[in-house]
């Protein structure tokens, strides 16, 4: 027991005071003493209990993501901290912001042999320049009194986009602390007008020539500015193009859209970009995965860039950190007149209709076991409630879902494209789900986490997480007894002579219905099971779980394997 205000006690409320509603983390004797100050402020803050360190920063992430807002996790010293790393990595590599609590040993066992020592006294490795090069802050709390300053910076670094770390001593933590209540730092507004007003200049011209056709990230979704980007790209009468991990910032069937970018996507964006008059990318830097296939196209074609960080292409750049509010004052600009001579005697054109079906990708038939790829994500596609999320991990049925699913209005669409790591999805889709349970009319919102059975074994026991919580999560598990990219990879580019990545058979359905014999478990065998499974499962209260077989050897709609000479 305790009396007055501990550090922990500071934490948690200041975790509530900037609009979180849940903490992420695995227990442990080096943050106890944050879920003890959680429980006595269970009104305010709900701490969760995660199976791995990872998944609960991948809880974070997700919950950062799909809030728009800041995710917290934390996590007890040495192994414990340690786990964080490669989920603080993709949320660093993806601008996610995050805040991480770290506990360590007590400040007078540092450097004398200190069980989880990683003070970097004495021979101990050093949390600080372990967790450095993947945060946009990081500070170990030596007092009590340095905590409000400190985590006063962590919360804006991480606003910036990207993790910060506080890592906290056991005795910090238990330490009475005489400080005002936490107030959060204000998010400045920042845009580079100077090259805003000339991107304007350049959209002008464009408008007045040709074609504009937008491509949009994720940052979109990051500044909740998609009724604004609906809105420019209308002003524009723009072709629409969404980068792959930004599928849910323009509806698939919203005027203009033509598909998804990059590695994943569809012919009818590069059809677009190569009678352009300009390429307007807002919210994406447009890595590799988002370019591939499309490299000459954007190299004929002038590039404006609308954004936090500037384009991996050259391009005429105008900084921003709210894309909301920024398009809308491009959109403010193009209404009022103000306007070059040449551009302001063309008239606005009408929005046009909607762009016919997008064209599929044409992938080798497969005539081996199980269902194939695009017939799932089909099936899925009609099953999901209107405002669903979905989350995508990695590998060829990330893959599948990028190209084919079609996500219902106001719904979230997740896939880690940072660090691209698998197993992301099933934390990323928990810690959406706390969040997002609830429509705001307060009926059920379903969350579908989509991962392939690799990514299963390294993070599915997180289902136990979401069956604790009665949390409204669609498992889908596409399960081809394989690392099925890997085996692609190892027939296209290493002359298919073994496979490291092929086992013997599991059943993911039966164990999980075994292991869970409440939870509400399937195994279809046929497109027609599979859809009244789906349709089972969204009917339920709390977790499901459907587990497909699928054929390991599928090639899946993804550009570099299907333009391989190894084919």
């Amino acid at each position: 027991m305790h009396s007055g205000t501990r550090v922990a006690d500071h934490l948690v409320r200041a975790v509530s005071a900037l609009g979180v509603g849940h903490i992420f983390g695995v227990d442990g004797a080096n943050i106890e003493d944050l879920y003890d100050a959680a429980f006595d402020h269970r009104r305010l803050v709900t701490a969760v209990v995660a199976k791995h360190e990872f998944a609960a920063a991948t809880m974070a992430d997700g919950y950062a993501r799909s809030t728009s807002g800041l995710g917290v996790v934390c996590a007890t010293s040495g192994g414990g901290a340690v786990n964080l790393v490669a989920g603080l990595a993709e949320s660093f590599a993806s601008r996610v912001p995050v805040l991480a609590l770290v506990g360590q040993p007590p400040t007078v066992l540092e450097g004398k042999g200190a069980f989880q020592d990683s003070s970097g006294q004495a021979g101990a490795f050093d949390a600080v320049a372990l967790f450095t090069p993947i945060s946009h802050y990081c500070a170990r709390v030596e007092a009590p009194a340095d905590l409000p300053a400190q985590l006063t910076h962590a919360v804006a670094a991480a606003r910036r986009g990207g993790p910060a770390v506080l890592l906290l001593p056991k005795d910090i933590q238990q330490a009475d602390l005489v400080a005002p209540d936490f107030v959060p730092p204000s998010r400045a507004y920042r845009r580079d007008i100077e090259n805003l007003w000339r991107v304007l200049d350049i959209v002008r011209g464009a408008r007045a020539t040709g074609k504009i056709v937008i491509i949009a990230g994720d940052q979109v979704a990051r500044d909740e500015a998609r009724g604004e980007l609906a809105s420019f790209a209308a002003a524009l009468d723009a072709a629409v193009g969404v980068a792959p991990d930004a599928k849910d910032v323009y509806h698939h069937a919203d005027p203009g859209f033509c598909g998804v970018s990059g590695s994943m996507g569809n012919p009818e964006l590069l059809d677009a970009l190569r009678g352009a008059a300009l390429g307007l990318l807002i919210g994406t830097r447009m890595p590799v995965t988002a370019r591939a296939g499309l490299e000459d196209a954007l190299a004929n074609v002038p590039l404006a860039a609308v954004g936090a960080l500037p384009p991996f292409l050259p391009a005429r750049h105008a900084h921003s950190n709210d894309l909301a509010k920024t398009l809308a004052e491009m959109i403010g600009e193009l209404d009022s007149g103000a306007v070059d001579p040449v551009a302001s005697s063309v008239p606005m054109r009408p929005r046009t209709a909607p762009e016919p079906t997008l064209t599929p990708l044409p992938v080798p038939p497969s005539d081996g076991p199980g269902l194939r790829y695009g017939e799932v994500v089909e099936t899925i596609n009609d099953a999901l409630p209107e405002g669903s999320d979905v989350f995508a991990d990695a590998g060829n049925t990330g893959a599948a879902v990028v190209h084919h699913l079609r996500l219902p209005r106001d719904g979230r669409f997740t896939v880690a494209l940072g660090m691209g790591g698998m197993g992301y999805a099933f934390g990323a889709g928990i810690g959406s789900a706390f969040a997002r349970h609830r429509r705001p009319d307060g009926t059920p919102r379903r969350t579908y986490v989509i991962a392939g059975d690799g990514a299963f074994f390294m993070h599915g026991m997180e289902i136990h997480t979401a069956i604790e919580h009665r949390l409204p999560i669609t498992f889908v598990v596409f399960n081809n007894n394989a690392h099925a990219m890997c085996i692609t990879r190892e027939q296209l580019y290493y002359g298919d002579r073994y496979s490291f990545n092929r086992f013997r058979p599991a059943y993911p359905g039966a164990g999980m219905a075994a292991m869970f014999p409440d939870l509400c478990t399937h195994a279809p065998e046929s497109l027609t099971e599979l859809a009244a499974a789906l349709r089972h499962c969204a009917g339920r209260e709390g977790p499901s779980f459907v587990s497909v077989d699928c054929d390991p050897d599928e090639i899946p709609p993804f550009t570099p394997f299907l333009t391989s000479p190894g084919r």
